[in-house]
């Protein structure tokens, strides 16, 4: 799941370096993400994971988004 997750995060924001991510690592103070890479992420999700957000979520973390995704598939 992590590995898939690199994956979409490399797709949201291009260039970024996706070998030292760990579940700590903030989204947006060290990857870069705006508004518009986090909803690229949100979609890249759903199409990778299977998964369809009903709501907006807010996510600070990489663990905060693979804690979400591990409870819900």
């Amino acid at each position: 799941m992590e590995e898939k997750l690199k994956s979409v995060i490399e797709r949201a924001v291009p260039g970024v370096d996706v070998s030292g991510i760990t579940r700590d690592t903030k989204l947006v103070e060290e990857l870069g993400f705006d508004s518009l890479a986090l909803m690229m992420m949100a979609m890249g999700i759903e199409d990778t994971f299977g998964y369809r957000f009903e709501e907006f979520v807010r996510f600070e973390t990489v663990g905060e988004v693979l804690d979400y995704l591990k409870e819900r598939i």
